[in-house]
């Protein structure tokens, strides 16, 4: 494992006054919370030998008990952060929104444009250490089929948007100096994670790491799948759910699932569930309210209850994790608002793998301001600028002053 660190290579050394400042550990109350937090309720009908054999043999990293390599990319001696008074105000378009990408974004190849920063080669270096596994190879050669698998594409989407911060380092550091927020798309909320310095680096990539082979699992059971569809007016949402669920059932398969995954925007919502279930909501589309549905390339309902059988796993990581206060506003899809304590972290960490995604409501708590209020500059991480459009479809405003990197 790297034991020297990247405080002034790896990612960006941040020393103005929204990231200054010397943080906390995580508190024994906060803690204790997550232990206490049961998933007994969470459990599905998967109480099969395979997944106990998961968790058996899951990767927990409980021999890393030595923390004194856990690194963050700040560097130690940071200045204490000034109080309000000494602190000169930054205008709001001085200031900056940071948005991370969730998996299915990374094609193969896409990295090769941030690894002539000297900073790229190393985050990958010791993400492969930590992975046992070649990822810059993965991500630069493919094949795409292997790339796209969850237990691969979580890690390389979470560490490609951590290169790319070298180019916004490079090329616009008053970007990092004054971010005031940030906020990831469902895995991407661990690179925010990661960034705000709430978790370390190596915690982060382990984090990641169980979180991608247990949530592959989980998809295994059962033909599963996650749909965008477009409501109209008439659309009904709620009945279409149930309907479709009640159909699966018919058709034999038990305890079928269909739910709304990710809250995208107004009009655009993203379905998951057994295929049996969202075959049923392509058939009945007209009448349920529906267009433009398209199935998204992956296996996995993400975000419903039939990732239940990969909660045990991150639970174990999680424990072995400590956390520190993150330097800025870290917006949590769970909840769709900032981590406002440590002791809940955890807990809405694990709970997102199972719960919808509140992008929507992220996007418009980040980017709320009475009127005439100017708006940040914003940057789209590494997701070839599919966050600036959906940003687009949530706050035109906020789209306009928007740069992807």
């Amino acid at each position: 494992m790297h034991q020297r660190m990247l405080y002034n290579k790896i990612l960006i050394p941040l020393t103005r006054s929204v990231w200054l400042g010397h943080v906390n550990k995580c508190s024994n109350d906060g803690t204790k919370n997550v232990e206490e937090f049961s998933t007994d309720n969470l459990e599905s009908s998967y109480n099969t030998q395979d997944v106990s054999h998961l968790l058996e043999q899951s990767t927990t990293y409980k021999d890393a008990n030595d923390k004194n390599w856990a690194t963050t990319p700040y560097p130690k001696d940071v200045l204490v952060k000034k109080t309000d008074d000494e602190e000169p105000s930054i205008e709001p378009e001085n200031t900056s929104v940071l948005l991370f990408p969730g998996q299915g974004t990374i094609k193969v190849g896409t990295v090769k444009k941030y690894m002539h920063f000297p900073a790229v080669k190393e985050l990958f270096d010791s993400a492969n250490e930590i992975l046992n596994y070649d990822l810059l190879k993965l991500c630069l050669n493919g094949p795409q089929e292997k790339l796209n698998r969850t237990e691969f594409n979580q890690a390389a989407t979470v560490v490609s948007s951590l290169a790319a911060l070298e180019k916004l380092r490079e090329e616009r550091p008053n970007a990092l100096d004054n971010c005031v927020a940030t906020a990831g798309y469902s895995v991407g909320e661990i690179t925010s994670l990661i960034l705000s310095g709430a978790i370390t680096f190596e915690d982060g990539i382990r984090l990641v790491h169980v979180r991608g082979n247990a949530m592959q699992h989980a998809a295994d059971q059962v033909p599963q799948g996650m749909m965008s569809v477009v409501c109209t007016r008439e659309a009904k949402v709620s009945k279409a759910c149930t309907d479709a669920e009640k159909w699966a059932m018919e058709m034999g398969i038990e305890n079928p699932i269909c739910r709304v995954a990710i809250f995208l925007c107004t009009e655009r919502k993203i379905f998951a569930g057994n295929i049996e279930a969202l075959q049923y909501i392509e058939k009945h589309s007209k009448e349920l309210g529906f267009r433009n549905i398209s199935r998204l390339p992956v296996s996995g309902a993400f975000h419903t209850p039939l990732m239940n059988p990969s909660l045990k796993p991150v639970f174990k990581i999680l424990t072995s994790i400590e956390l520190d206060e993150p330097r800025c506003k870290v917006y949590s899809n769970y909840k769709g608002k900032p981590y406002g304590s440590l002791q809940f972290m955890k807990k809405y960490i694990l709970k997102q793998i199972v719960s919808p995604l509140k992008w929507e409501q992220c996007i418009q708590n980040i980017y709320s301001r009475s009127q005439n209020t100017s708006f940040p500059k914003t940057y789209d991480i590494a997701s070839e600028g599919r966050m600036k459009t959906i940003l687009k479809l949530i706050n035109a405003k906020a789209h306009n002053s928007c740069i992807a990197i």
